[in-house]
């Protein structure tokens, strides 16, 4: 699929991987999404693309919410034949510390954000997507998932964050190879350390010493790298059923 044919959902995209996604694809002549709570960001950039993005406040968890965008894409574009899925929350918790055990509820926000809310996603747009017509290589779309390198290596106090990734990855083959009779892939990316709101908010020493622990480069990735290889994964109909980690050969020390 070529980028300036893409018409993208972008869970996340009003901040961090998810709107470097979106410019790049918008930037490239393609058409974007954003799904996302963050209004006042989602509508900036909206405007600042004019047509060819849509801004939707969206709660990836809530199935109204997410039928309500989807529908509002097929009928701003016409069809969707691309979703990435970048909204998610990360916390850092112990299941045993001198604060007490690890809250039930927490693990479970985790979980419905970054699992489920991109499976509700990848459900209801794919229903849409196998009504497309096909190119010329049978491909009617493909979706893209983010998963984090914390899903094989997870560290101390990634128990929420890592399981949720680790389901995302996990569901990767099973549902390419279900869509493969619709001609949709599904790959996943499992980016290592990156400039992202979560991490930018830490003091800039901080963030020095977490790019150094990175092999080479010895910096952490800029959200653009991310979209570029977004970009490879949607023109090279080869990839399908796999996690690519983006992570300058970083592994997670304990």
């Amino acid at each position: 699929m070529n980028i300036q044919d893409s018409i993208a959902i972008v869970t996340g995209g009003a901040s961090g991987l998810g709107k470097a996604t979106v410019q790049h694809i918008v930037e490239k002549g393609g058409k974007a999404v954003i799904l996302d709570l963050f209004e006042e960001n989602g509508a900036q950039l909206a405007k600042q693309y004019g047509e060819s993005v849509l801004f939707v406040k969206t709660d990836v968890t809530k199935e109204e919410d997410v039928q309500r965008a989807v529908d509002q894409a097929v009928q701003q574009f016409g069809q969707i034949n691309t979703v990435v899925n970048c909204a998610g929350i990360a916390i850092a918790k112990k299941v045993l510390s001198r604060r007490g055990v690890h809250e039930l509820e927490a693990f479970s926000k985790v979980i419905s954000v970054n699992l489920i809310g991109t499976f509700n996603v990848i459900r209801l747009a794919a229903e849409k997507m196998a009504q497309n017509e096909a190119n010329e290589s049978g491909e009617r779309g493909v979706i893209i998932n983010t998963a984090s390198v914390a899903a094989f290596e997870g560290q101390i106090g990634q128990a929420a964050y890592s399981a949720s990734k680790g389901g995302v990855a996990g569901m990767t083959l099973p549902l390419a190879r279900e869509f493969a009779s619709n001609g949709i892939r599904v790959v996943s990316i499992a980016p290592g350390l990156f400039h992202t709101p979560m991490v930018d908010a830490l003091p800039e020493e901080a963030m020095i010493a977490l790019g150094k622990t990175v092999p080479f480069p010895a910096r952490l990735g800029y959200p653009e790298e991310y979209a570029k290889l977004v970009e490879s994964i949607m023109t090279n109909p080869m990839l399908n059923g796999e996690t690519i980690r983006l992570d300058g050969a970083i592994r997670l020390q304990p």
